[in-house]
This record gives C-alpha cells, sequence and structure tokens, in this order.
C-alpha cells in the first residue's frame, strides 16, 4: 500500500517537520500501515498525518494524549503514535502528557520541539530559551525552559529519548525501538523552525549520539552551553496500564 498521500504538503521550506516524515515513512514501512494509528494534536507537527496514508485521528489542542489512550484501551493490539509539538504537550495538554507516562500507558509519543508556537506564528512555549523574543513575549521571555527529559524521568515514563530532525535514519531506528517498547514511549525530536526560530547552525554544532545513561539527560538545560546528547536515556520493562485494567 502507498505510503504517502495525495494533500498538498503546505510546510514551510526547510522546516525540520519534512525531515521527521520521511523518517515517519521509514518507520511505519518496517513496522506494518496496518497495525499503526496516528493520533494528531494541533499544530504545525501535526500535519503530518496528512501526509501518511495510515489510520488517523486529529484531536483538540494538547489532548492528543488521552485520546491515543482511549484508542489503545478499546483495541490493545494496535500500535499507537501520538505527534504533538512542545506547545501542545508542554503548555496546553502537560497534565495529560504526565499522567500518561506516570501509568505506563502503552503509547508512543512523538514532541516535535521547535521550540515555540509556530502555528501561530512565534509565541515562546515552556521549552523557550530565556530571552525568547516572540509575539507574545517582545522584550523577551523570563521564564526558564523546561527540561522535557527530567520531566519525564520524574512521571516515571519507561522509555525516554531524544533525537533530531535531521538525523532521519538514526530517528527511524528511535521510533521503532519506541513503537514496540511495551509501556509509554517518549522521544523529544528536536527540530529548526526556519521562519520563527532558526536552529539549524545551532543544533548541527552542537548534538552528538551517545550510549544509553540517563544521567545525560541533565547534561543539556536547554540553554546556550554545552553539547547535546542525543539517545534513548531510560528504557525500562514493567506492567502496562492496559496490563492492570
Amino acid at each position: 500500500m502507498k505510503i504517502e498521500t495525495n494533500y498538498l504538503n503546505t510546510w514551510c521550506p526547510g522546516c525540520g517537520n519534512f525531515a521527521i516524515l520521511e523518517a515517519m515513512k521509514k518507520a511505519i514501512q518496517e513496522t506494518g500501515q496496518e497495525k499503526v494509528v496516528l493520533v494528531a494534536d494541533i499544530g504545525c507537527n501535526s500535519k503530518i498525518v496528512d501526509y501518511l496514508n495510515v489510520s488517523s485521528l486529529g484531536s483538540l489542542h494538547g489532548r492528543a494524549i488521552p485520546s491515543a489512550s482511549g484508542i489503545k484501551i478499546a483495541n490493545p493490539e494496535l500500535k499507537v503514535v501520538v505527534f504533538t509539538g512542545d506547545g501542545g504537550s508542554l503548555n496546553e495538554g502537560i497534565s495529560h502528557l504526565i499522567h500518561a507516562a506516570k501509568k505506563n500507558t502503552d503509547i508512543t509519543v512523538i514532541m516535535h520541539n521547535n521550540r515555540l508556537f509556530a502555528l501561530t506564528t512565534g509565541q515562546y512555549t515552556a521549552s523557550s530559551p530565556k530571552g525568547f523574543k516572540g509575539k507574545s513575549t517582545p522584550d523577551g521571555s523570563i521564564e526558564e525552559p523546561l527540561n522535557t527529559l527530567e520531566l519525564m524521568m520524574a512521571a516515571k515514563a519507561s522509555f525516554i529519548g531524544r533525537t533530531y530532525s535531521s538525523k532521519i535514519d538514526y530517528t527511524k531506528k528511535m521510533i521503532i525501538e519506541a513503537i514496540n517498547h511495551k509501556g509509554f514511549s517518549f522521544i523529544e525530536v528536536l527540530q529548526p523552525c526556519p521562519s520563527f526560530f532558526n536552529t539549524f547552525q545551532f543544533y548541527n554544532e552542537k548534538v552528538y549520539e551517545a550510549d544509553a545513561n540517563e544521567k545525560l539527560i541533565k547534561e543539556w538545560n536547554y540553554d546556550e552551553k554545552g553539547r547535546i546528547p542525543l539517545g534513548i536515556f531510560y528504557k525500562e520493562e514493567r506492567p502496562t496500564y492496559e496490563d492492570e485494567v
């Protein structure tokens, strides 16, 4: 079955979502289209489901995770994947993210982290660096960014990884491993937004592939200092929410 759809792609030229789409195409082809269901939040990231010929559901802003949880409970045989952004998961829907991780719901959450609300033209999120200037913070954000992976460790997610959108094959492999993991899988994909926060050069200079080690989660604090490790930092096998209900 053809993996692409005929929908016109409307992402901005140079958007990191193009690379994530390619990684996801490859991951689905290896996993099996008939086994996968995609759930989209609201945002540029979530248009990815328009371009993949896979069963999918469009959810409300910040509510993709509970929608995905319901699908998994209804049909445990499905591989349910959520696409969300840093705004949708860390601002609008942070409580759903935390509780799904805590319950160890057997879904995969892929967070496209461009570190701002891009669809609404550049407002800051909980992941934006301190001093970020956007439509809602013209003088610069006064808040420190949230360390997303540290939050996931505290919430007891059983699979925690980080990748970079430009590393397509690396991202594909991580997505496949996350989908096949039994339990709550969280992948943060760092991605530039060329229209409102172009971090291509920054990430190209900073990221490196690391061996699995949960201590590396604290190596980068979402600022401009130091290097940025990529990899699967934590993985644990334990009963899922679906096993217990």
